[in-house]
């Protein structure tokens, strides 16, 4: 226990132990924020692959639609809801 006073009264020592704690709790760029921002980076690299995977598949399905007029009405049909002049649509949707 006399040494650990002993150790505290030295003044170096108490103000190493000072400049840790603030750096370490009150700086601001102290260890919760480091971990907050460590997190938001691994979040925005999952983020940025599942985004380059959709780039690629969009790509694909642009390619095929650019490629192929079958595709293009195809596709035209189910999102838009397209119809040639003389036809009918009829939408059914399903109730949960």
């Amino acid at each position: 226990m006399r040494k650990v006073f002993r150790v505290l009264k030295n003044k170096f020592i108490l103000s190493l132990l000072v400049l840790f704690a603030w750096l370490l709790f009150f700086d601001n760029n102290d260890i919760i924020s480091q971990i907050r921002l460590q997190r938001k980076i691994s979040r925005m690299k999952s983020d940025r692959e599942y985004y380059i995977k959709e780039i690629e598949k969009n790509r694909k399905e642009l390619r095929d639609l650019m490629t192929n007029p079958a595709n293009l009405e195809k596709f035209a049909r189910e999102k838009y809801l397209m119809k040639k002049d003389n036809e009918e649509i009829f939408v059914i949707v399903k109730e949960k």
